[in-house]
């Protein structure tokens, strides 16, 4: 037997030893319940002030039956949670009362809005679901700061936390925790006025003892599908429903020198890099305008013209040692609205708790529609987008969405005219069947389009909180010059669950020829078929939370015969502590078919000294054991450990990310990640560093520092960047990317490019 047949064995027992579903499994909150509060409608708007003391929250909607949703669902939850719920004609108005035993090891180390990072923090999540569809919804957070962060639902189960809206929130602390109020005006979320009844629910995170405190969960979670309802919300509307953005951005780029001679060589680096090797200076100002018309509540139509997208954070940097291409999220903020209604046949989701072996760029292999192929060349340089139109939102049991965008000339392609449209209609409790069509190809001259069709099943509501989504998608593409093998599609059937046993089983097909060209491909002429098992066992005391067994499968076959990928990953050991620190064993067995010489690495001051792996078959096991501490912590860190066979050679991987925090004001992260790598036709090392520090003067003002070097490119880039958030809307952006590069490997930096920008951004609502 080979030692991945025994892994294989190994993974298989660990699962069998668990206990079954319901050993030690507490039985949670009667899902057939379904919660409800009565909405209370003010005569006088609180103040946002955090301090909860305006007579009018003594006539609020109050909630407090809330349960532990997590370590132990359905627990009495250790700490007195209230929320107390109020609406006028202008907003929402939510309170909240969150008491502590231990005020002073409150976690509130996040004071910049929008930071990513609120999750390290105890703080009080709102899920809004004003279609109340089972589908749809918007999530806002806060924490004992004060700090805004909020996301809107792509899907039923993942979230795009980089949606932005206005609201206004307020917190404080005291000896007996801490409080909030939160205002969220109903011109900031789409909504039926004739609908009284939104789904809504609550959730309180202390994160010292890894608890979740919620009002309505399932199965350890909550989401769109899984809240309680609001009802008396009646008489709503929005006004006129139009924002209108005017901004203005100055620019001054220098091109010092010949930029880098592998500019694709590594995956993340700051676009703009100078294609014709020319110095110079180059400065201009760019007036833009964006509009924003709610033509119903639920209906949003959006213009922009010029458009800037100078202020957009920079793309973190990944050594790519693959044959494929990697994937990078949008993070335009023009794009983002309502983008869950672009999302087709659940493509790319569950890349969290899903197949841990297939790579998020497998994952996403296949999309229909991905907004980034927009003012972007195939190389990664910007182009302008010289205007664009959005029609999206909801009518009746319809979710519709529109985009049209035209694309400045850049290169040898012309200026192009690209469209996406997308139309999904509510089926069943928590189902949908929809279709999608783009046109254009905003990289080449080509005619391109593609059209498809998906049907996407749910069902939360399945005996013992368990969950179960299926989905099933055909798309056609039709391309200038290529004729045939245009088509792809896909199966999947998995039980998503967070304790006990989940499940998954998928497939998908693109052919040779299909060529989303608004979309994203990787992998084409390919089978890709997945399969996972595993069990979370979560304990009723003790230091331990959960504990993770399960093997992940993923066989990516050739249409023209033969394998071209498969992975296996056994996960024997998976332990998350109750303060959050984290252990993982894994073992991973690959087997790759190279049908041609693969390029692996080349050296960027010498061209000539190259490693390319031949054709041929290889197989490979390597082990994998990671551990972290909980991210909470004011010093955290975590380390990855990966080491084995490597394309006939071996690989040593390390990857570390060390945090500290010593006061909410400034953040300080590195990250590193180094491969040692040797193959009989050569040996390299790869590093790449990442340097960030925030510093948060006030929660509405912050300085983000962000310096990235690999020696793959030996090129290095500087990111600084200070956002002042006037109010909500009405912000101001100076943004600096610098490039420097070492071409003779002699540790002697030449800079390469520095590109400085000032962008002010002002919205009247109207």
């Amino acid at each position: 037997m080979t030692f991945r047949h025994t892994a294989m064995v190994a993974g298989i027992t660990a699962l069998c030893a668990l206990p079954g579903p319901g050993a030690a499994q507490e039985a949670g909150p009667d899902a057939d319940v379904l919660k409800s509060v009565r909405m209370v409608r003010a005569d006088t708007p609180p103040v946002i002030d955090g301090r909860l003391d305006d007579a009018v929250w003594a006539r609020a909607a109050v909630v407090d039956d809330f349960h532990q949703s997590r370590p132990i669902e359905g627990a009495e939850p250790s700490e007195r949670t209230e929320i107390y719920l109020l609406y006028d004609d202008e907003a929402l108005y939510i309170g909240g009362r969150f008491w502590d035993s231990e005020p002073g090891l409150i976690a509130a180390s996040t004071l910049r809005h929008r930071s990513l990072r609120l999750g390290d923090d105890d703080r009080i999540a709102i899920v809004l679901s004003p279609f109340n569809d089972r589908r749809s919804g918007y999530k806002f957070e806060t924490n004992a700061n004060g700090v805004k962060h909020e996301a809107i639902y792509q899907n039923v189960s993942q979230n795009l936390p980089v949606w932005n809206t206005i609201w206004d929130v307020a917190s404080t602390a005291d000896s007996e925790g801490w409080a909030t109020e939160i205002a969220i005006p109903l011109k900031s979320i789409s909504f039926d006025p004739d609908n009284d009844t939104w789904g809504i629910n609550f959730s309180r995170a202390v994160r010292r003892k890894g608890e979740e405190i919620s009002w309505v969960s399932r199965n350890r979670t909550y989401n769109p599908s899984i809240v309680g309802i609001a009802t008396g919300l009646a008489g709503l509307e929005q006004g006129l429903g139009l924002d209108i953005v005017p901004s203005v951005a100055l620019n001054r780029r220098r091109h010092f020198d010949s930029a880098s001679e592998f500019p694709n060589e590594i995956a993340g680096a700051v676009p703009g890099e100078n294609p014709g090797g020319i110095a110079g200076d180059s400065s201009r100002t760019r007036p833009s305008l964006d509009l924003f018309y709610k033509v119903t509540p639920s209906l949003n139509a959006a213009l922009t013209l010029n458009t800037d997208f100078s202020a957009t954070e920079v793309d973190s940097r990944q050594v790519n040692l693959t044959r494929f291409n990697l994937f990078f999220p949008e993070q335009r903020a023009f794009f983002l609205q309502d983008t869950d209604i672009f999302e087709f046949g659940r493509i790319g989701g569950r890349t969290s708790d899903g197949n841990r072996s297939a790579s998020g760029a497998s994952l996403q292999n296949g999309r229909p529609f991905f907004s980034r192929r927009l003012g972007l060349s195939a190389t990664g340089q910007p182009v302008d987008l010289d205007y664009g139109g959005k029609l999206s939102g909801r009518l009746g049991p319809w979710s519709v969405g529109g985009l049209a965008v035209r694309q400045a000339e850049f290169g040898d392609v012309g200026s192009s005219d690209v469209f996406a449209g997308r139309a999904s209609l509510s089926i069943l409790e928590e189902s949908a069947l929809g279709f999608i069509v783009t046109e254009g190809d905003p990289n080449s001259n080509l005619g391109n389009s593609v059209a498809g069709v998906d049907f996407r099943y749910l069902n939360s509501r399945l005996g013992n909180s368990r969950v179960l989504e299926a989905d099933a998608w055909f798309m056609e593409s039709d391309t200038e010059g290529l004729s045939g093998d245009d088509r792809a599609f896909g199966l999947g059937l998995r039980a998503p669950n967070r304790s006990g046993l989940r499940w998954g089983l998928a497939s998908k097909e693109i052919q040779k020829n299909f060529n989303p060209a608004l979309g994203y491909v990787n992998r084409s002429g390919i089978r890709d078929q997945t399969a996972d098992v595993g069990h979370t066992h979560y304990f009723s005391g003790g230091p331990v939370a959960s504990w993770f067994a399960g093997i992940d499968v993923q066989r990516i076959e050739r249409l023209d015969g033969g394998l071209q990928t498969q992975v296996i990953t056994v996960t024997p050991l998976q332990i998350d502590g109750r303060s959050r620190d984290g252990f993982v064993i894994q073992h991973q067995s690959t087997d790759e078919v190279l049908a041609r010489p693969f390029r692996i690495h080349r050296d960027p001051s010498d061209a000539s000294r190259q490693i390319v792996i031949p054709e041929g078959r290889y197989s490979f096991d390597e082990y994998v054991v990671t551990a972290s501490s909980g991210s909470h912590r004011k010093l955290a860190a975590g380390v990855n450990y990966r080491s084995g066979d490597f394309y006939g050679g071996e690989r040593v991987n390390f990857a570390t990310t060390v945090a500290w925090r010593p006061t909410r004001n400034f953040t300080f992260r590195l990250a590193y990640d180094w491969n040692d790598i040797r193959l009989p036709q050569g040996a390299f090392v790869t590093r790449l560093s990442q340097l960030t520090t925030e510093v948060a003067f006030n929660s509405d003002l912050s300085w983000i520092n962000l310096v990235q070097y690999d020696n793959v490119t030996e090129e290095a880039g500087i990111n600084s960047r200070l956002h002042w958030v006037l109010q909500d809307g009405r912000e101001a952006y100076l943004v600096l990317n610098h490039n420097l590069q070492d071409y003779d490997r002699d540790n002697s930096f030449d800079e390469t490019l520095s590109d400085l920008s000032l962008k002010v951004n002002y919205t009247f609502r109207f």
